[in-house]
């Protein structure tokens, strides 16, 4: 039976005209957050607390975001997209001490981590976001790397995209981050946020029955038991353990949001595959990535 501790339906963390709110207020959390909203016409979301660096990302539809931050500050209008499966969004990096409103019309996330150090305000055009194919067959995925190590000098924060196509694995072989083990492993918590759709080009009478699935489980670091039909608006927290995989039920595409962040004194994504599972990886060398990949918007080219 899924852990309600970890595992949260949408609507299910409301907080102060959000839909959902995952911060250190959540017992046994305290490395990353995520806040969730649709917004439209005049509505206004602050972002106050001065101790977290941000990454404010489209979900759907366009947003204003106007931050004051030292050095510099302004208003950078975020063009963002039909869906999150329409390929990459444009996104923007706030770092410590800076605050903002958010304006606009769609669904919209803001990735969190606190922190103290500060950087540069940084906008992250869709353009400029490397899109990575990765694993091959059934195991194949489609992945928005704009807030990793390799593309954003962040402090603590990571966050990526992940488009798993119906039918297919992802998250997967199962895998944790959840102890220190210089150049193998790091730690970190993460969050999975959800959207699950019908399969693209598909006319389901019924869009709002997507769904994917969802598992994370015990690791010598801690005991987690999570197991459970996701759809959009959906949040799994993985304090420790190994989680995966994610998979999108035949007919419905599957996304999610990662966040991620940890006390680790390097901002590193290491991992290790469950050793049972480890094998898999192995197998993709003799298989082709899933031709429906990359998702993009094609009223964009």
């Amino acid at each position: 039976m899924t852990e309600q501790r970890w595992f949260h339906r949408r609507g299910a963390l409301a907080r102060d005209g959000w839909e959902s709110v995952v911060d250190s207020g959540l017992t046994g959390w305290q490395h990353t957050g995520l806040r969730v909203a649709e917004l439209h016409g005049t509505d206004v979301l602050p972002l106050d607390e001065e101790g977290v660096e941000r990454i404010i990302v489209p979900l759907h539809g366009s947003f204003t975001v106007t931050h004051a931050n030292h050095p510099g500050g302004g208003e950078t209008l975020l063009h963002g997209r039909r869906s999150v499966f329409h390929g990459p969004t444009d996104a923007l990096y706030l770092p410590s001490g800076a605050t903002a409103e958010v304006r606009g019309d769609g669904r919209v996330a803001v990735a969190e981590a606190p922190n103290a150090e500060t950087r540069s305000w940084r906008y992250l055009p869709a353009a400029d976001t490397a899109v990575e194919l990765r694993g091959a067959g059934r195991s194949s995925r489609q992945v928005h790397n704009f807030g990793t190590p390799e593309a954003l000098d962040a402090d603590r924060l990571i966050v990526c995209e992940v488009i798993t196509p119906a039918g297919n694995w992802s998250s997967y072989p199962p895998h944790k981050h959840d102890e220190s083990v210089p150049g193998q492993e790091s730690r970190l918590e993460e969050i999975y946020y959800f959207e699950a759709a019908p399969e693209r080009r598909a006319d389901s009478p019924e869009p709002g029955a997507a769904f994917g699935l969802f598992s994370a489980y015990s690791s010598p670091a801690g005991e987690i038991d999570v197991n459970t039909m996701v759809r959009t608006g959906d949040i799994a927290l993985v304090p420790y353990g190994y989680h995966g995989p994610a998979v999108a039920a035949p007919g419905y595409d599957l996304y999610y949001l990662n966040v991620m962040a940890g006390p680790d004194a390097d901002r590193a994504w290491l991992i290790t595959d469950d050793p049972e599972h480890a094998w898999v990886r192995g197998s993709w060398d003799a298989q082709e990535p899933d031709s429906r990949l990359p998702y993009r918007d094609e009223a964009g080219g």
